[in-house]
C-alpha cells in the first residue's frame, strides 16, 4: 500500500507565512511613515547627488566640514529660487486664464459636437475657469470684486482679517517649512557621517569579506551618484529645452513648463506626455488656430525622442539597468504608497534597490526582479525555447547572435551547452521521450537554418582536404549526439574542409568494397571526428566506437570531441588516461584549430603522394 502524499513541511509553511506577514508590515510601515520617510529618501537622493560636489571642494583643501555646507546651501539656493519662480509663474497663469474663455468656446463650437454635448463642454468649462479664478490672489481680481459689490452687501466681500489668513495659510506652509528643515538637516547628516553610514552598512551584511564588501559599497556609492547627477543633468537641459522652445514658439509661461516638463522626466514612459498636457491645452486655449498646440505636441514627441534614443545612450550606455517591467511596478507601487512624490521617486529608488542587490549577496534577489539583466543564461534560454516548441523565435535569435559573433561562438557558448543541459535531463528522467523529439526537430531546424548562409573561407585549405567526406563527422550513441556532429560539420565546412556527417550505422558495416565493387564511402576519409556529448554515452561506448573507427577507418586520424565536458569530468580523465590528450577537444573552436593543424601536419606527405 503506497503511503498518502505528504504536505508541504511545517517549516516551510511557516517561513512563507513570514515572509508574507514581513512584506505586509513593511508596506504598512512605509505607508503610514510616509510623513517620516519621504524627508529622508529625498535627503539620502540628494546627497547621492551633491556628493560628487562635496568630495570636488573637498580636495580643495576646504575642509571636512565647510564643503558640505557649502554644496548644501547651493543646492537649497537653487530649490528655493525655482519653487518662487514656479510660484510667480502659477499666479501669472492663473490670472491669464479667464481672458482664454472666447478663445475656447469658439473651438468648442467650430468642432459642432451638437447642442447637449456643448452645453455639456461649456458647463464643465465654467466651472474649470471658476476653480482657476478662486485660485488667483485677493489682488488680481479687483475687477470682479468691484462688480460683486454692487449685487451684495458689502460686508459679504470685506477682506479676510489679518488672523483668518494666518488660520488659513499657516497649516500648509509650516508642513512645507517642516519638511523643508528636516530634508535639511537630513542632507547635511548623511553628507557628514557618509563614511560612518557606510561602515555600519558593511558590518550589518559583509563583514565576514570586509574588503569586497567596502570595494563594493564605493563602487555602488560611485555609481550611483554618477547615475543620479547625470540624470538630473539630462532632465535639466530637456526643462531648459523645453522652455527655450515654448517661448520662441509664444507660449505664455515657458518657464512654468520647463520645470514642470523637467520634474515629470523623472516619471517613467509616462512623465514627458503628462508634463505636455497642461501645455497644449494652453497652446488651444490661446492660438485662435490649431498650428501652436501642434507645434508644442510635436516639440514634447520630438525632444522626448531625441533624449531617450541618442543623449542617454551616449551619457548611460544601451540600459539604465532597469527592466521596464520593474520600472512600471516600481512606479505603480510608490505612487500607491506615497503618493506623487512616490511617482517622482520611483526611478531612482528602484536604482537603488537594483544596485543593493548587486554587492549584497543575500539581496541578490532585487537585481533578478528589478535589474535589466538577462534572468536566464543563454544555453538555458536555449533549452527553454527548444522545450516551448518555439523554433521560429529561436532561430532568430541564433541568427541574430551569430552576426554579433561568430558560428564558432555560438555553437560552443549556446547551442551546445544548451544540448548537454537536455542531455542532463534525459539521463535523470527528467525529459520525456516525446519532449525529447520535439527538442531535437526545434534544435535541428536551427542548426539547418545557420547552415544555409555560410560563407566561403577566408583561408581555404589544400585541394585535398576540401574533397568531400575527407573529413567525417560520426555521432556517438547518445540520442542528441548527431546534433553535435552537425555542427560540427558546418563549422569544418564553412573553413573549407570537405566535411560530411554520417551515421554511426557505418561503423558496423564490413570493411572491403560494396557490393556493386566500388569502395565505401568513408574509404577516403583523412578525420574522424566522434561527436559525444558526455552523460549521452559511457567510456567503454566511446571505446568501442573507436574500435570500429579504427578497423574501418585505419588510414584516418580520431578525434574524440566530448563536447562541454568539466575538467573534473570522469569521462574525460578515463579517455585522456588510454589516449592522447591532443586527440580529444571539448568544444567545436578546439575541433577546427586541431584539424588544421593535423591538415598542416599532413598537407607534405599528401602533395608527395
Amino acid at each position: 500500500m503506497s503511503e498518502p502524499e505528504k504536505g508541504p513541511e511545517p517549516a516551510t509553511r511557516t517561513g512563507g507565512l513570514a515572509a508574507l506577514t514581513a512584506g505586509a508590515i513593511v508596506v504598512a510601515a512605509l505607508y503610514f511613515g510616509r510623513d517620516l520617510l519621504e524627508p529622508m529618501v529625498l535627503a539620502v537622493l540628494l546627497a547621492f547627488v551633491l556628493a560628487p560636489l562635496v568630495a570636488v571642494l573637498q580636495r580643495a583643501r576646504l575642509g571636512a566640514t565647510l564643503p558640505v555646507f557649502i554644496a548644501v546651501l547651493l543646492a537649497f539656493a537653487v530649490i528655493g529660487s525655482i519653487a518662487m519662480v514656479v510660484g510667480r509663474q502659477m499666479t501669472t497663469l492663473a490670472e491669464g486664464i479667464p481672458a482664454y474663455q472666447a478663445t475656447i468656446q469658439h473651438k468648442i463650437a467650430a468642432l459642432d459636437l451638437g447642442p447637449q454635448t456643448t452645453r455639456e463642454v461649456q458647463g464643465s468649462l465654467q466651472s474649470l475657469l471658476g476653480t482657476a479664478k478662486d485660485a488667483v490672489p485677493v489682488q488680481g481680481r479687483a475687477p470682479a470684486t468691484k462688480v460683486a459689490v454692487t449685487t451684495a452687501p458689502a460686508t459679504a466681500f470685506a477682506a479676510p482679517s489679518t488672523l483668518v489668513i494666518v488660520r488659513t495659510v499657516a497649516p500648509s506652509l509650516l508642513g512645507v517649512l517642516a519638511t523643508f528643515g528636516v530634508v535639511l538637516i537630513f542632507v547635511i547628516f548623511v553628507l557628514l557621517f557618509r563614511e560612518d553610514l557606510r561602515d555600519r552598512l558593511v558590518r550589518l551584511v559583509g563583514r565576514q569579506d570586509l574588503h569586497r564588501t567596502i570595494l563594493a559599497m564605493n563602487d555602488a556609492a560611485k555609481r550611483l551618484s554618477r547615475f543620479f547627477l547625470f540624470q538630473v543633468a539630462i532632465n535639466t537641459g530637456f526643462g531648459a529645452f523645453i522652455g527655450a522652445g515654448l517661448a520662441v514658439s509664444g507660449l505664455p509661461n515657458p518657464i512654468l513648463w520647463g520645470i514642470l516638463a523637467a520634474m515629470m522626466r523623472f516619471v517613467p514612459f509616462l512623465g514627458t506626455f503628462i508634463a505636455a498636457t497642461p501645455p497644449v491645452l494652453l497652446a488651444l486655449a490661446v492660438s485662435p488656430g490649431w498650428s501652436l498646440a501642434v507645434i508644442v505636441l510635436l516639440l514634447f514627441v520630438l525632444s522626448e525622442l531625441i533624449m531617450g534614443q541618442v543623449v542617454e545612450p551616449l551619457i548611460y550606455g544601451h540600459s539604465t539597468g532597469l527592466s521596464p517591467i520593474a520600472v512600471i511596478v516600481a512606479a505603480t507601487f510608490w505612487a500607491f504608497v506615497w503618493g506623487p512624490v512616490g511617482l517622482l521617486l520611483a526611478t531612482p529608488l528602484t536604482v537603488c534597490l537594483v544596485v543593493i542587490g548587486r554587492h549584497v549577496e543575500s539581496l541578490a534577489f532585487l537585481e533578478v526582479i528589478l535589474g535589466d539583466s538577462p534572468p536566464l543564461d543563454a544555453e538555458e534560454t536555449f533549452y527553454q525555447r527548444a522545450l516551448e516548441g518555439n523554433a521560429r523565435v529561436l532561430t532568430q535569435q541564433a541568427r541574430v547572435a551569430v552576426a554579433q559573433t561568430s558560428l564558432v561562438e555560438y555553437y560552443d557558448r549556446v547551442a551546445l551547452r544548451g544540448l548537454a543541459l537536455a542531455q542532463a535531463d534525459l539521463s535523470r528522467d527528467a525529459l520525456a521521450f516525446d519532449r525529447l523529439e520535439a527538442v531535437h526537430a526545434h534544435v535541428e531546424t536551427v542548426v539547418g537554418a545557420l547552415g544555409e548562409r555560410a560563407a566561403a573561407p577566408a583561408e581555404p585549405p589544400p585541394v585535398a582536404w576540401q574533397t568531400d567526406g575527407t573529413v567525417l563527422c560520426i555521432p556517438g550513441r547518445g540520442q542528441l549526439d548527431d546534433l553535435g556532429a552537425r555542427m560540427a560539420m558546418q563549422v569544418l565546412q564553412a573553413a573549407g574542409f570537405g566535411a560530411r556527417c554520417e551515421t554511426n550505422l557505418i561503423l558496423g558495416a564490413r570493411r572491403g568494397d560494396t557490393a556493386d565493387g566500388t569502395p565505401p564511402a568513408h574509404a577516403s576519409a583523412l578525420l574522424v571526428c566522434l561527436s559525444v556529448l558526455e552523460e549521452g554515452s559511457s567510456p567503454s561506448a566511446i571505446r568501442y566506437l573507436l574500435r570500429r573507427i579504427a578497423r574501418q577507418m585505419p588510414q584516418a586520424a580520431v578525434v574524440v570531441c566530448l563536447w562541454n565536458a568539466a575538467g573534473t569530468s570522469a569521462t574525460l580523465a578515463t579517455l585522456r588516461s588510454e589516449g592522447s590528450d591532443e586527440m580529444i577537444v571539448l568544444s567545436l573552436s578546439e575541433l577546427l584549430a586541431l584539424t588544421r593543424a593535423i591538415c598542416a601536419r599532413s598537407g607534405g606527405a599528401l602533395q608527395a603522394a
